[in-house]
């Protein structure tokens, strides 16, 4: 076994639960963190990039990333999710500010770390990219422009309205599909909802519920629009990764799961928004 242990997408159901140690492993990381970094400021904006073993592509993606976007002042936060190569060590060495799980436990699970430094910071705004590649931080002003303008609070990076290199067509159609169903399902108009290229107020991270420790990008986007977050969509275009193979399993599980997880949560969020709109009546009687 590698050090960064099993992984928590190895075809199974572990996929869509938390692993009962994964809160002791994500605090084991936060208290590494804060005593490699004990006087860190956090800029209003943080990228942030969860990384599992991309040790030949993290450089360049780290590289691309600019000191200010619309203006804003950025930090960028790499959260290591357990790799088993180099990919910490490349993020530091290149100015990235690195936050190591020290055993491999899900993309969401990652997020969900980064999330919690940047609200710690107290940063305004998050900004998400892959760590493959395949999205292009020069979409990223555009995004923020929307937010500094109080025109959105939530903004997504589209493929559907920009374009992909992408020649998994079984993938660009379930991309299609999913923007569908999520459009159906909280009536608002979706083209990609599971574009890794995103902006947001820092402060939806701490209001939506965030359960799923990977297929967690369509979890925030039901649970921001169930609580009634502006979501805004931007041309953008997908690209090759840079190197290496998606960790996201085959287009059947993934479909599958990803089916799973944007119905369980609309059903959560619908029952959610129920109770509050009761004990809002009963607050007012």
């Amino acid at each position: 076994m590698s050090r960064a242990g099993h992984r928590p997408d190895d075809g199974n159901v572990r996929a869509l639960h938390e692993m009962a140690d994964t809160p002791a492993v994500v605090n084991a990381a936060l208290r590494s963190f804060h005593h490699d970094h004990p006087d860190l400021t956090i800029a209003p904006l943080v990228v942030l990039i969860a990384a599992y073993d991309e040790a030949d592509n993290i450089a360049q993606v780290v590289d691309e990333v600019p000191e200010k976007i619309a203006g804003v002042p950025v930090s960028l936060l790499v959260i290591d999710d357990g790799s088993a190569d180099d990919t910490a060590e490349i993020a530091a060495s290149h100015g990235a500010l690195v936050c190591r799980l020290p055993i491999n436990r899900g993309h969401g699970v990652a997020l969900r770390l980064g999330y919690r430094i940047a609200r710690e910071g107290s940063a305004r705004y998050i900004a998400t990219l892959d760590a493959d590649g395949q999205w292009n931080p020069a979409d990223l002003p555009a995004m923020v422009a929307l937010l500094e303008a109080d025109q959105a609070d939530f903004v997504i990076g589209s493929r559907k309205l920009g374009s992909t290199e992408n020649t998994d067509h079984v993938r660009n159609v379930g991309m299609a599909f999913f923007g569908r169903l999520i459009s159906t399902l909280t009536r608002s108009k979706i083209t990609d909802s599971s574009s890794g290229l995103r902006v947001m107020r820092t402060e939806i991270t701490a209001v939506v519920t965030q359960v799923q420790p990977q297929y967690q990008t369509s979890e925030l986007l039901i649970g921001a629009i169930s609580h009634g977050y502006r979501v805004a969509e931007v041309p953008t275009v997908m690209r090759r990764r840079i190197s290496g193979h998606s960790k996201k399993g085959g287009n059947m599980f993934y479909g599958a799961r990803y089916t799973r997880v944007v119905v369980s949560t609309w059903l959560r969020e619908r029952r959610t928004a129920r109770a509050r709109e009761r004990n809002a009546s009963t607050s007012r009687s």
